[in-house]
């Protein structure tokens, strides 16, 4: 009889231990989507207001901006 209530707890701390983990993956998976969502809509904001500000420059900044780059990358 002892090894039988000794089963029946196994059985159920395994059942509550992989009902646990599930729980736990199935929200894991569910915020990682919502901050690639959070972080798409921000990529797509700061975009539109990089590309705004391509209007605001003149072309001699524009030209000091792209000279700046070419010699950081050594070209």
């Amino acid at each position: 009889m002892e090894q039988v209530d000794l089963m029946a707890e196994a059985l159920n701390l395994t059942l509550f231990g992989m009902g646990f983990v599930f729980l736990f993956l199935t929200l894991l998976v569910f915020v990682t989507k919502l901050m690639s969502i959070i972080i798409q809509r921000k990529s797509r904001q700061a975009s539109v207001a990089i590309n705004g500000m391509d209007d605001e420059l003149d072309e001699e900044t524009k030209f000091v901006i792209e000279e700046a780059i070419k010699i950081h990358r050594g070209a």
